[in-house]
């Protein structure tokens, strides 16, 4: 009777909250609960795209109903799971948490294996990330030892190598387009860069990311790297990126996708960083009920924080906390449920944070009302004609109780950054010393984990600011010798038609190459085409 019982609350659960019961590691398989096979299958947040399998999400931006892709069930993960994971290392459990989300019949786990290992294998720290733990219970993940010396390396990383996996199998070619803030683009250039199945073309804010920033892009010069620095902020390089991707014809012809936090495998290896803080920072797991660890999230586009608000899905049980810099959207919509935009992006000390428009708050809303595709559509379409939102109480209210919010001012974080190096001698970054902000101005008994997602060495104005000597290793000082490359894009320029045309020039130096070795010329990756990113 007890089992029975236990069963049908595990039912009514999986009910409630639209996630399968199933331990890790979840391959498709009986499910023991509904008695009929499970795979892991996509929707967009807005209902409209149908369903679709990992391969055709990776391949994809947003959905073709302007949402963005999800799972259609989060797998729930048992305590005896939480345990055994609790001793792997971080590559291990990217490993564990892709064998969730991505089925063995697309990519099999011993492929999985290698890819993930090809990924890390040029970070520098050999755990690949790493917790240094501070005066007064400030403990830091460093999220930042790959290529680039940015948290993005992780996720991406491991995108290029299920993108040149697929490519290769399939025998095919994408045109991959970003706008950066920042790190972003870098991280991207380095996951792609040489590989003779995709071209990259990245939108930079010249003169708004840092001058390392710009010089990781613009130092890669391997033929399939296009960098263009544009005169305007990070919103307005967004606009030509969306029209390109609204033309569906060209969108499809061309296979244009997007490797911004829009993809959902960026999101996916991203859960990982939640679980490790978890295990690296939980006194105990043999206590009933498991300890809470706070987990501080420095925020800009969402993509961290809606990984972590997956991972509280999975049953991980953590308190999230998003940090923002002056540009506080998402501060202001979890304290007043005020999804608005403010008159203009602010320029701050954390430039990669420096977002109106995170648009990865609609998958937080999506889980948040319990997958509610309806509900979804109306809000953010509500959003885009306005540009002004009010959510509903309900919502606010699951919001509020998900997540806590903090917002920091650049004297914040030059106060921070000072603080931590008087008390450690340990140098933050901008973006990480808004996390240390909230842990020094929010005491806490809890267990609290603050994400480091980028080295100071590429924001040495910001620790001059502060008073700070910054520490720059040879390879980033290399970078001011290095020959460099990009197209400028004036204000008054057709930034579109630009675009256009460099991509078709691209694709047809593609197809040439590929009729001297005899490959198959310029296809289309999927039925559905691949939609706005």
């Amino acid at each position: 009777m007890r089992r029975l019982r236990a069963n049908l609350r595990q039912r009514l659960h999986c009910l409630q909250n639209d996630v399968c019961p199933l331990p890790a590691p979840a391959t498709p398989a009986a499910c023991g609960f509904w008695g009929r096979s499970i795979t892991m299958e996509y929707i967009s947040t807005r209902g409209g795209a149908g369903t679709v399998d990992f391969e055709r999400t990776l391949f994809s931006g947003f959905a073709s109903d302007g949402g963005l892709f999800m799972p259609k069930h989060i797998p729930l993960l048992d305590r005896d799971t939480l345990r055994r994971w609790s001793s792997l290392s971080y590559p291990e459990l990217v490993k564990e948490l892709c064998s969730l989300f991505i089925t063995a019949d697309l990519v099999p786990r011993s492929t999985l294996s290698d890819l993930v290992d090809r990924a890390f294998s040029r970070f520098r720290h050999k755990d690949v990330v790493h917790v240094s733990r501070l005066k007064d219970g400030l403990n830091v993940l460093e999220l930042w030892h790959g290529v680039t010396y940015a948290f993005k390396d992780l996720s991406l990383s491991c995108t290029g190598q299920l993108l040149q996996y697929f490519l290769e199998k399939r025998q095919k070619h994408i045109t991959v387009v970003v706008g950066t803030s920042g790190d972003t683009g870098s991280s991207a250039v380095e996951s792609v860069r040489g590989q003779k199945n995709m071209d990259i073309f990245v939108l930079l804010p010249k003169g708004l990311c840092t001058q390392i920033q710009e010089l990781q892009m613009t130092t890669v010069i391997e033929d399939n790297i296009h960098i263009f620095a544009a005169h305007g902020n990070s919103d307005e390089i967004d606009v030509p990126i969306k029209e390109l991707f609204a033309d569906v014809d060209f969108a499809r012809k061309y296979n244009l996708m997007s490797l911004n936090s829009v993809n959902w495998s960026r999101i996916m290896v991203q859960i990982a960083h939640h679980f490790y803080a978890y295990f690296q920072c939980a006194p105990s797991l043999d206590t009933t009920p498991l300890p809470v660890v706070e987990i501080v999230v420095p925020t800009g586009g969402g993509g961290n924080i809606t990984a972590g608000c997956i991972a509280q899905k999975m049953g991980l049980p953590v308190r999230l906390v998003a940090v923002v810099n002056s540009n506080d959207i998402i501060h202001r919509t979890v304290q007043h449920g005020d999804f608005s935009l403010s008159e203009s992006v602010k320029p701050t000390l954390a430039s990669a944070m420096d977002i109106q428009e995170p648009y990865n708050m609609e998958r937080v809303l999506w889980l948040l009302s319990g997958s509610d595709s309806r509900l979804i559509k109306t809000l953010m379409e509500q959003f885009i004609a306005s540009k002004s939102l009010k959510l509903p109480e309900d919502l606010h209210r699951k919001l509020s109780e998900t997540l806590r919010s903090c917002s920091a001012s650049d004297e914040d974080i030059v106060r921070a950054m000072r603080r931590c190096w008087e008390e450690n001698q340990y140098l933050l970054c901008p973006h990480s010393a808004v996390a240390a902000h909230y842990h020094y101005s929010h005491p806490d008994s809890t267990p609290r984990c603050c994400l480091a997602p980028a080295s100071t060495v590429k924001f040495q104005d910001a620790l001059l600011r502060a008073g700070l000597v910054p520490q720059i290793p040879p390879e980033i000082t290399a970078l001011t010798t290095m020959e460099t490359r990009s197209t400028s894009l004036q204000r008054g320029q057709d930034w579109t038609q630009a675009l256009r045309e460099q991509i078709e020039a691209a694709a047809k130096r593609w197809e040439a190459q590929s009729s001297r070795l005899g490959s198959p010329g310029q296809q289309e990756i999927t039925r559905q085409g691949v939609t706005q990113a």
